[in-house]
């Protein structure tokens, strides 16, 4: 064995035991590539989906309840939770090239209080009442940070800078988008390289296109003849089963209970083992 062999079969022992001690196992070790495709009912789930996808928020909901910024790197209050300042990321940039600035964060936020830039790269808001749970309240994707003077929709011409680039919407149908290269997150999230989204209303049509091996995710499936295939896996449990997945996607460890849809960040979390 040369020098080099006992090297990587040395790293690979070392990462094999690394993982094992934290209760981890290689499969769970996310990977980039492949096209993540998902059933979803004629509700809200499509256009969830899509908007975590394609745009970002300033804070977001980590799968185990806490906050962390996403935009922001910081903010802090006054004034007992009425005034709030928020520092941006100085390397983000909108699927067009465009670099994310604190007027765009003023024009987003504007109907929430009074938003002004304080300085390149931070943005003041104002309230009319105390809310000291704002940073909570930001990570909702209903406060998507879009271009000043840009809008949400329709999704066909969304603009984001979320891991993923729209290639092809339509409303209650279809959603299909790219993933962004060079993006701030690579390395974090956005493993896939296509997430695709499906709407078929019937829950047994759903269940038999998982089946099937058309989709890799169903959500709100019919139940029956998905229990009797044990390779399938169910969130949160098969009892409950809001989401029926395929054994060739990964899960992350954890995943939030907030809503079905991992809180509308599957296509960012989620990938293709």
């Amino acid at each position: 064995m040369t020098r080099i062999d006992r090297r990587a079969l040395f790293a690979s022992g070392a990462a094999a035991a690394l993982l094992a001690a934290a209760g981890m196992s290689l499969s769970d070790r996310p990977k980039p590539g492949g096209h993540l495709r998902l059933a979803v009912p004629r509700d809200d789930s499509l256009e969830q989906i899509a908007r975590g996808a394609v745009f970002d928020t300033l804070t977001e909901i980590a799968p185990d309840g806490t906050l962390r910024g996403e935009l922001a790197t910081g903010w802090q209050s006054e004034a007992d939770g009425r005034v709030w300042k928020f520092d941006l990321r100085t390397d983000v940039r909108f699927h067009d090239g465009a670099a994310l600035t604190a007027a765009d964060v003023v024009s987003s936020l504007a109907e929430i209080g009074l938003a002004e830039v304080e300085a390149p790269s931070s943005v003041r808001l104002e309230l009319a009442l105390p809310d000291p749970g704002l940073p909570f309240r930001l990570a909702d994707s209903c406060f998507a940070i879009v271009r000043a003077g840009a809008h949400v929709s329709p999704l066909e011409q969304a603009i984001g800078t979320g891991c993923y680039r729209v290639e092809r919407a339509q409303d209650n149908r279809h959603f299909l988008a790219r993933r962004v290269a060079e993006h701030y997150k690579t390395g974090q999230a956005g493993w896939v390289d296509t997430v695709e989204v499906i709407v078929i209303p019937d829950a047994a049509v759903r269940a038999e296109a998982l089946r099937d091996g058309f989709v890799d995710v169903a959500a709100l499936p019919q139940p029956e003849g998905l229990r009797e295939r044990p390779r399938f896996r169910y969130h949160p449990s098969e009892d409950a089963m809001t989401l029926a997945i395929a054994p060739s996607v990964g899960l992350p460890r954890q995943i939030s209970q907030r809503t079905p849809l991992d809180d509308g960040r599957i296509a960012e979390r989620w990938w293709i083992a």
